[in-house]
């Protein structure tokens, strides 16, 4: 075997599928080793060396050098072929290993490619080395893709698969946000402005906070760029999907009213107990802070890390009257005890089960045996309810033309077990509704103006019987 020809073969190799010199050496001195065992049998020891400067082979049958003559007969044609299979494998490995963790470090990085073809919703996308798959759930919804289209997505995780590497990709992972900044806007890629939080839902809307190094810098103003030039290309690429550009602020009380916008906000109560945030706003500007389905107020809880609730102040008021007077109910509950629960945010008995018992007795200069008996009520109560809710639930489905019955006694624990959320999403949907209507009437207006003018019209008297048919027929036309 000649050295010249083997270091020949390793630099082809590793330059062709950037495979390490040193995994080639291994496998071309791992197929010399198989084909010696071939040849020789298992009885023997038998070991392989290649110089790595020289690239002349050396072997060793039990600790005796065996020269080359020796050596040409062991790689005779069958053993060729056998120290060719091997060392076919071994390289493909290397390869396999070496796209693996060239892919592992890109996870979440931005990569692009042409769609190769779509079998069963999946789309398959060639990123030049290999294909990569992007599955129907990691789609923005409404999107289809056709053989030969460009697409950008993120990766979301690497895999090996036998002797192949699976790339899964994903165009709904918020990262496909960050990275599309990163992209898009210089300042971004630079670190001149960081992208602080980020929560999505992908095809519908997105919230960003962003931060600026630089106090000169408007960090909303570049990001949104000249004329919104710049996020109309971010826009473009994930489907039209709506962003809201936020102002990072490391003060609760400023980065919730700005998560929440274009909601005006009155006031922000801050509940540190359960993380929670409790957001007032007038009447007119509940609608917008809940969003449709609640969108707005979500993505904004998932910017911040905190549960917001959103209600106005006659709301919050009649909360505060309910609960106190539940929770006073409780044996072992002062009213005084129940004021501060209810000042740190506790507004059901489900709240009041998860709380920590040491908690509980620095609120009210309990001793443990007494808070472990209170949050032993509180639970009860809470499961109760719960199952009531679900029953109600479940009557609703089995008879959906009627309303589920009330039980004959209004009990207080219910209402307040009830979530705030609902009654804020019936506003917001009630308001929805009348604006509905009113468009509605307003069409309904100008529906019966134009009738008129068009009866007006047609009391022309027609000459004769051959004109009004040809009348008739133009208007049908």
């Amino acid at each position: 075997m000649d050295g010249k020809e083997v270091l020949r073969i390793v630099d082809a190799i590793q330059r062709d599928k950037s495979i390490d010199k040193e995994i080639v050496f291994g496998g071309i001195e791992q197929a010399i080793l198989s084909a010696a065992r071939r040849h020789f049998g298992d009885d023997h020891e038998l070991t392989v060396n290649i110089d790595r400067e020289s690239g002349e082979p050396t072997v060793f049958c039990d600790n005796e050098e065996l020269d080359q003559d020796v050596l040409g007969e062991i790689l005779g044609r069958v053993a060729a072929q056998t120290a060719k299979q091997v060392m076919i494998q071994k390289i493909r490995e290397a390869e396999r290993d070496s796209v693996f963790d060239e892919y592992m470090e890109m996870q979440h990085q931005s990569v692009s490619g042409t769609v190769s073809r779509v079998e069963g919703g999946a789309v398959l996308i060639n990123l030049g080395k290999i294909e990569g798959i992007l599955p129907r759930g990691e789609q923005i919804p409404g999107e289809s893709f056709r053989v030969g289209d460009r697409v950008r997505a993120v990766v979301l995780d690497v895999r090996k698969a036998g002797s192949r590497v699976k790339v899964i990709l994903s165009r709904t992972h918020p990262d496909m946000v960050r990275r599309l900044f990163e992209l898009e806007i210089p300042e971004v890629s630079d670190r001149i402005i960081d992208v602080r939080s980020l929560a999505r839902e992908a095809g519908y809307r997105s919230k960003v906070a962003v931060s600026c190094s630089d106090s000169s810098i408007d960090c909303v103003g570049a990001c949104v760029g000249m004329r919104g030039a710049r996020i109309k290309n971010i826009v473009d690429e994930l489907a039209g999907e709506r962003i809201d550009i936020v102002r990072w602020n490391d003060s609760l009380q400023v980065l919730v009213p700005n998560s929440l916008q274009p909601a005006e906000v009155e006031d922000v109560i801050l509940c540190p107990m359960l993380g929670r945030v409790i957001v007032l706003v007038r009447d007119d500007q509940l609608p917008l802070a809940i969003g449709r389905k609640g969108q707005n107020v979500r993505l904004a809880s998932k910017l911040v890390g905190w549960d917001i609730e959103v209600m106005t102040q006659t709301e919050l008021d009649q909360q505060l009257d309910k609960t106190v007077e539940a929770f006073s109910s409780i044996p072992g509950v002062s009213e005084e005890l129940a004021e501060s629960l209810v000042s740190q945010g506790f507004f059901s008995y489900y709240d009041l089960s998860v709380i920590e018992p040491d908690q509980l007795a620095e609120l009210g200069g309990l001793t443990a045996e007494q808070c472990e008996q209170i949050v032993e009520v509180a639970d009860r109560e809470s499961e109760r309810v719960e199952a009531e809710e679900d029953a109600m639930r479940s009557a609703k489905k089995t008879h959906p033309g009627a309303s589920a019955a009330k039980p004959a006694t209004e009990n207080l624990v219910e209402e307040v077990a009830e979530p705030a959320v609902a009654d804020l999403e019936e506003a917001a949907t009630a308001l929805e509704e009348d604006a509905v209507t009113a468009e509605e009437d307003t069409v309904a207006v100008e529906e019966d103006t134009t009738d008129s003018e068009e009866a007006i019209g047609s009391q022309e008297v027609p000459v004769n019987a051959e004109n009004a048919t040809e009348e008739s027929t133009e208007k049908q036309e």
